[in-house]
């Protein structure tokens, strides 16, 4: 049977990335350069994607060393793939890549200041936006969602209603519902939920469960249950089988002590048959993958682990952390509530991190979820007293934690 040729290759390796077979993926290219079959820049673009979404840094900068080795890095689609990776992986060579491009896109602009947004750097995406007007390059729908993301993670309330504004007056484009859902992002991590409320009733277009979610999200920042629990309930309507809208009401309802309230929910939860989604954390240590859940039993340095974190709980209680029960959805006594946060999957990684790397090396970590206000508490307290970087790419932004401070201001 002949082997195959690089068209093969690409589809078999495009067919995985697809199927969320991202390991696979990597296996298949590995054998590939086995068999000495070199690759092209789709499949270099496709394992630069991987990497970026599987926060693999070691992976990224092996294939950003190949792509180098083949004269494939300059071309504007590589070279944007190497942006957004570099991103994802929180890591300022992104920079590097930027600058050294001869050419840029607007693909090149739009990844770049997204990535700004999603690390919580507003003034830095604005600026990359006013570099791209300069150059000539005219904006579009995705430009001004990352912009309104930008703004929205940086409380930037004022900027973020000039460019929604700026769309249409400027450009002549129309705002999507993306472009809604991230103006009552904005307003209602501001404060403004009542604002952020009456903004969806006076939308030309039927909102979605992104933003009806948005403005849950914000009344569980600020503990608004009245209209939490009117966006929740149209959220119940339009996606009754997902589960994080019923978390978040029941947040809202145990940050106020409404446990009546929180047992309704889980009853609700149970008659619906929805069940809640497993935390899960993930990072790369040596180019392997160590994934941990919550309560975990299963990794191989469990033991050591638990041990660890123990340690480093009763070193942060003595320097000032108090745990947030109001996360813990039980109604069950206090000292039960701190040992059910303790063992939060971001926590399992974390004690991993500094059980298996070298002191001051940083500690790069990703979760499916959104973290919980305990944990980015718990670790903005383990950046100080170890001295660690510790960066976390959650469901919604990323956090990075140094010297017990967090780049998103406690605003997420």
């Amino acid at each position: 049977m002949p082997s195959p040729d690089v068209v093969s290759w690409t589809t078999i390796i495009s067919a995985c990335a697809q199927a969320d077979q991202g390991n696979e993926a990597v296996e298949i290219f590995r054998s590939m350069l086995h068999e000495r079959e070199l690759p092209n820049p789709p499949i270099l673009t496709i394992l630069l994607g991987l990497s970026g979404n599987l926060g693999a840094p070691q992976l990224g900068q092996q294939i950003h060393t190949i792509a180098i080795k083949l004269g494939m890095d300059s071309g504007l689609v590589v070279a944007n793939a190497l942006v957004s990776m570099y991103f994802k992986c929180s890591s300022a060579d992104s920079l590097k890549v930027f600058d050294s491009m001869e050419e840029r896109d607007i693909f090149t602009w739009n990844t770049i200041i997204t990535g700004y947004a999603q690390h919580g750097l507003g003034r830095e995406a604005i600026r990359m936006y006013q570099l791209m007007v300069s150059a000539g390059v005219l904006p579009n729908e995705v430009t001004f969602v990352g912009l309104l993301h930008a703004c929205s993670h940086s409380g930037l309330v004022d900027e973020g209603h000039q460019f929604f504004k700026s769309m249409s007056s400027d450009y002549g484009l129309t705002p999507l519902l993306e472009h809604y859902a991230c103006m009552v992002d904005l307003l209602g991590r501001a404060g403004d939920v009542q604002g952020a409320e009456h903004f969806i009733y006076d939308m030309p277009i039927e909102p979605d469960s992104v933003i009806w979610s948005a403005l849950l999200g914000a009344c569980k920042i600020h503990k608004n249950v009245e209209i939490g629990r009117r966006a929740a309930e149209k959220l119940f309507s339009i996606e009754p089988s997902n589960a994080g809208n019923y978390v978040m009401l029941s947040n809202i309802y145990s940050s106020q002590g409404m446990w009546d309230e929180v047992a309704k929910v889980r009853k609700l939860m149970k008659e619906r048959g929805v069940n809640k989604d497993p935390g899960c954390s993930w990072m790369q240590i040596k180019n392997k993958m160590h994934s941990f859940v919550t309560g975990d039993e299963e990794h191989e340095q469990i033991q050591n682990i638990y041990a660890t974190l123990w340690e480093l709980y009763t070193l942060l209680k003595a320097t000032g952390y108090v745990p947030d029960t109001d996360f813990v959805l039980h109604d069950i006594d206090e000292e039960q509530k701190e040992s059910s946060l303790l063992y939060h999957s971001e926590k399992l990684a974390v004690a991993y991190g500094l059980l298996v790397t070298p002191k001051g090396m940083p500690i790069q970590i990703m979760k499916n979820l959104r973290i919980c206000g305990d944990c980015h508490t718990f670790i903005k307290f383990v950046s100080s007293v170890t001295k660690r970087e510790i960066d976390v790419r959650d469901g919604n932004r990323f956090h990075h934690f140094r010297n017990g401070s967090c780049s998103c201001g406690d605003f997420w």
